[in-house]
């Protein structure tokens, strides 16, 4: 399948739109993605292919936007051989030769940064991303045993984490660099506010908080579309997790905050280009749901906690009561966390420092 230009016609299978509404109050105008490295154009001028991921996750969604002869790039995947096959055969076939422009970095999660690097050197593009995607990636690559170190360990420990589950943590970042390619030396930063033109056309720059520090979204107001990385997702909430190396951080607190913006500054009728799923209509309502999502998780933790003080360890339970791996316990851990901060910012827990190596919270 070739994609061509805004108003051109496609070569081969295009996917079927529809308008239809779900059950869940949202509408998908494509019922299924494209497959393998076919692509499809969710808007004039933008492209949206899926790039496979070897996580439960299996997927990322890629955009491509038309810019003068060429396509700026929005995110890349991880870096691994699938993965830069993929690319090739993205830009050899369905490109139709047309080059590659810039690359543009929503955050500094290995699924949407990690093959920047390459990407750039092999298709001498320049950069553009956050100050902190930028220096997160760099600062966990130069340092990927860090949580590995004392100081971060017994913070996972004194809230209830097993010697096990800690273990795993301290290993991330080994993981992380398998997944990440070297950035580039330098790169130009993007920040809210910011307007950027791709093709003739001005992209407001807007960035939340939550499951990433300044990820990065993109609006198109005169087309009406909205480029929202992994802040909203249409059937899965965003991982909102602390992390030890900022133990007293309420991301959910700012993930919160990140959602009653987006309401506020982009239309309710906006297509929505998440970072995974199908595109959708229906951001204000999704806002909600994911508002309500984490206001009910909440109310979980204070019945729990009704019941006597717990540890962010004891709570992990109340909120994924399926059986977990010490994987999956890691970041269920941290997401409970974050729960925890964020009842004790609002004021509805108090921590119970009796016992400093083992910390509890209790009802307010």
């Amino acid at each position: 399948m070739a994609c061509k230009g805004r108003g051109a016609a496609k070569d081969g299978p295009v996917l079927k739109k529809i308008e239809t509404i779900a059950a869940d109050g949202l509408a998908y105008p494509w019922a299924e993605p494209p497959a393998g490295t076919a692509c499809v154009e969710v808007a004039p001028g933008i492209l949206w292919f899926r790039i496979p991921l070897p996580f439960r996750l299996d997927h990322v969604n890629i955009y491509l936007i038309e810019d003068g002869d060429g396509w700026a790039v929005l995110d890349t995947g991880i870096s691994n051989k699938a993965t830069r096959e993929a690319w090739e055969a993205i830009v050899a076939g369905p490109l139709a030769g047309r080059p590659l422009t810039r690359l543009i970095v929503t955050h500094f999660h290995p699924d949407h940064i990690g093959l920047a690097g390459w990407m750039c050197e092999r298709f001498g593009m320049p950069l553009l991303t956050s100050q902190t995607g930028y220096l997160g990636c760099i600062n966990i690559s130069l340092s990927p045993n860090a949580m590995g170190e004392k100081p971060y360990q017994d913070f996972y420990r004194s809230h209830g984490m097993s010697e096990e589950t800690a273990q795993l943590v301290a290993t991330h970042g080994n993981g992380y660099l398998r997944m990440v390619s070297p950035l580039p030396p330098t790169f130009r930063r993007l920040v809210a506010g910011d307007e950027i033109e791709i093709g003739g056309r001005r992209f407001e720059v807007l960035s939340g908080d939550g499951h990433a520090p300044e990820q990065l979204m993109l609006y198109l107001a005169e087309e009406n579309v909205f480029l929202a990385a992994d802040q909203v997702l249409a059937k899965i909430t965003p991982n909102v997790s602390v992390w030890a190396v900022e133990p007293e951080g309420d991301p959910l607190g700012l993930y919160i905050r990140s959602l009653s913006m987006l309401e506020r500054a982009i239309p309710g009728d906006a297509l929505v280009l998440p970072g995974h799923q199908l595109p959708f209509y229906g951001l204000h309502e999704r806002a909600r749901q994911l508002a309500a999502h984490h206001a009910e998780r909440c109310e979980r933790i204070a019945a729990s906690c009704a019941q006597g003080p717990k540890s962010v360890a004891e709570l992990v339970p109340a909120l994924f009561p399926r059986p977990l791996d010490p994987h999956q316990l890691s970041f269920a851990f941290s997401e409970t966390h974050a729960h925890v901060h964020y009842m004790v910012g609002r004021r509805e827990l108090v921590w119970d420092r009796a016992e400093p190596e083992s910390l509890r919270v209790r009802l307010a």
